[in-house]
């Protein structure tokens, strides 16, 4: 039986750590994003204003986290944009296309410290019996 989706925030001296999960890789992917966002902004007063699409090579799966993560950061720090959602899809390599929604960081409500990078260091992602989950530090 294939668990549920979901994230959440863990304690981590320092830094912030989050914790996903799904049926599948790309849906643990989408809420790693969600966790990530989630964890220094409050979006529900955001309007979707835009969209970006991200091809990420086949690759380990550890490696496809970390891209799709990094794209969130980049958006924000490069763009203003924060992502709303996330939509993922397996690709015929083997790496992932993510559809990812934005709309105007301006319009979000600060809850938390910015994220500045994602850290290698205790990265986690894989498949079990019940699932995928992952678990990944920010630098912030």
């Amino acid at each position: 039986m294939a668990r549920a989706s979901g994230h959440r925030g863990v304690p981590h001296p320092a830094d912030l750590r989050i914790e996903a999960w799904g049926p599948t890789r790309e849906r643990c992917v989408a809420e790693a994003v969600a966790g990530l966002v989630e964890s220094f902004a409050d979006v529900s007063g955001v309007r979707p204003s835009g969209g970006v699409r991200v091809d990420v090579p086949s690759g380990p799966d550890a490696d496809l986290l970390v891209a799709v993560l990094d794209e969130v950061i980049y958006r924000l720090e490069v763009d203003g944009a924060l992502v709303l959602d996330a939509e993922l899809a397996g690709a015929p390599d083997g790496g992932l296309t993510a559809r990812l929604a934005t709309g105007d960081a301006a319009e979000a409500v600060g809850t938390g410290a910015v994220p500045k990078a994602v850290s290698l260091h205790d990265l986690r992602f894989g498949r079990d019996a019940r699932g995928w989950s992952c678990a990944v530090t920010i630098d912030v």
